[in-house]
């Protein structure tokens, strides 16, 4: 159960030791917890608002019987904690509030953890779930004594309005690109000083997705703000996510669009291709770079040019081909960058994500796109025509077929300026002692993980391969999709941070498992080795269920 300490043999996660003893200057609320607590209530410091303060009794862990995320699934024990819910007021009448949630454990590790948010935000991130690839059987952040917060990013999703419809306000906007992110952690710090009397001793930062862009954002705009970052498959080049995510849409709109029969299909042709290529078939590609550089998709053409579930037509050879390709810009963008990278091999047909995943739930979804798009067609498709025609254009009622980036060149490049978090000068990061680990799923269809490779790689081309060592790491792990279906994904990061920014241990090859989502065992059924970029896991003895039987190679 979580809240207590408890051995768990069967969540080996990492290589490296995992324990997290308190901070050096632990604390707890001061004088009487409730009091105190309830003292944060109703004050203003300047535009921050604190709304409610309450103390929280323990609850214990459930799992909650929903479609979604594995983790999302999960609902961790909480301890006694006191609950502040404020915002930070606009400055435009017109644009909403940035609200947030700041959770103080009675007994602190003197230590706080900022959750990254997910997709276009507009939902209050509590601090209170597991943060990304977290096993299932640990203890949250919170039970383990950090302080942990996040926040809406500076909007409210409405029921029936597209999630972009915020940015039409320029505040809104800037507020979810990195401003809002900046002022809720000056907020929690400044709410820690008045429920401990003293700062954080040390800093964390962990998002996945559009919260993987926010931890990015964190260590090239603020690089003195947190002492350890932990981005999962961010979505950095977030222009050309968002046109290149358009482009996938565009090509299925007609003859393009490629069933779940034929999904399968082109998956088992994967399989059947590159399975063995790492000395065993287990039904996983585990080295993705090289499978799609050897496979061709010519064997899957009808001859007679019809689509039909045992062929593809020449429409949906393309598409495919579409996919994979960059898409380019005529004109740079931030940074210098004027592509996005296509998108990756396997995990064509991964299932566990809105009853669907793979190319079903990013891509394709289940009926050919549509103006409006309805939840039916893939989420690249929901996004991207809506950021197209409420950032980009900042036209709700664009014909999205007939839009031309080079007609919006000085939007663009303002909201490229703003949103993509690709900058590789991380000097100031690395002289503040800040420590950053990045981890791409290799069967991601929501982002290309070949976007956060070819970041990391900037990095040690703008600061070198060894000093980038001394502070940043890159992990992939193959066969996995955006939230972590498809193959094991849980590894406990925020131990390996914690031990690199306060004892020096620099992680190496690492563990990834995969756990039942039933509490409150959370079984281990398969485990994998971890590898650094740009290693893959490659057979070699032993039982396939487990990592021990692999290792990491190039």
């Amino acid at each position: 159960m979580r809240g207590r300490s408890l051995p768990c043999a069967s969540a080996i996660v990492v290589l490296t030791s995992l324990a997290i003893a308190p901070a050096a200057d632990a604390a707890a609320l001061i004088g009487d917890a409730a009091a105190t607590c309830g003292g944060l209530a109703g004050t203003a410091d300047g535009a921050v608002q604190i709304d409610t303060a309450a103390m929280q009794t323990p609850a214990p862990l459930s799992v909650a019987e929903k479609a979604g995320s594995p983790a999302a699934r999960v609902v961790p024990a909480t301890p006694a904690y006191c609950k502040v819910l404020g915002h930070i007021a606009p400055g435009d009448p017109n644009a909403p509030p940035i609200k947030f949630e700041v959770n103080l454990p009675a007994d602190w590790n003197g230590r706080s953890l900022q959750y990254g948010g997910g997709g276009f935000n507009g939902v209050l991130i509590t601090g209170l779930g597991l943060p990304p690839a977290y096993p299932f059987d640990k203890d949250s952040p919170l039970a383990r004594g950090f302080v942990t917060y996040g926040t809406d990013s500076g909007h409210e999703s409405k029921q029936g309005e597209p999630p972009q419809a915020f940015a039409l306000n320029d505040e809104a906007f800037e507020n979810f690109s990195h401003v809002a992110y900046k002022k809720v952690r000056d907020a929690a710090v400044g709410l820690i000083k008045r429920a401990y009397g003293k700062a954080p001793d040390k800093m964390y930062f962990m998002g996945s997705s559009e919260g993987g862009r926010e931890a990015l954002t964190m260590a090239q705009r603020y690089p003195e703000d947190f002492d350890g970052i932990f981005a999962r498959v961010p979505v950095i080049n977030w222009v050309g996510l968002q046109h290149a995510g358009t482009r996938g849409g565009l090509v299925t709109m007609g003859e393009g669009w490629i069933s779940p029969v034929q999904v399968k299909l082109v998956a088992d042709a994967v399989r059947a291709s590159c399975d063995k290529a790492d000395g065993v078939a287990d039904n996983l590609i585990a080295n993705p770079v090289g499978c799609k550089a050897s496979f061709k998709l010519d064997g899957l053409r009808c001859l007679d040019g019809k689509s039909s579930d045992a062929c593809l037509s020449e429409a949906q050879i393309k598409a495919i081909a579409t996919l994979h390709a960059p898409y380019k810009f005529s004109f740079p963008l931030a940074n210098g960058l004027d592509d996005y990278p296509g998108w990756g091999i396997s995990g064509e047909d991964t299932e566990g994500f809105a009853s669907a995943g793979g190319w079903i739930s990013w891509w394709l979804g289940k009926a050919a796109p549509t103006q409006p798009p309805t939840p039916a067609n893939g989420i690249a498709w929901v996004f991207g025509a809506g950021g197209t025609q409420y950032v980009f254009a900042r036209d709700p009622k664009l014909d999205v077929t007939k839009y031309r980036p080079e007609d919006y060149k000085e939007r663009l490049l303002q909201v490229s300026q703003l949103m993509d978090s690709t900058d590789p000068d991380l000097s100031r990061f690395r002289a503040h002692g800040g420590k950053l680990v990045m981890l791409e799923h290799m069967a991601d269809y929501a982002q290309s993980p070949y976007a956060g490779i070819r970041y990391f790689e900037s990095v040690e081309r703008k600061l070198g391969k060894t000093e980038t060592a001394e502070f940043a790491r890159l992990y992939t792990a193959p066969g996995v999709d955006h939230v972590g279906n498809g193959a094991p994904a849980n590894v406990d990061m925020l131990s390996v941070l914690v031990d690199w920014v306060e004892s020096g241990k620099a992680p190496g090859d690492l563990e990834v498992v995969e756990q039942k989502i039933e509490a409150p065992a959370f079984a281990v059924t398969r485990s994998l080795p971890l590898c650094r970029w740009p290693s893959w896991p490659r057979y070699k003895t032993g039982p396939v269920e487990q990592a021990a039987s692999f290792g990491c190679s190039e």
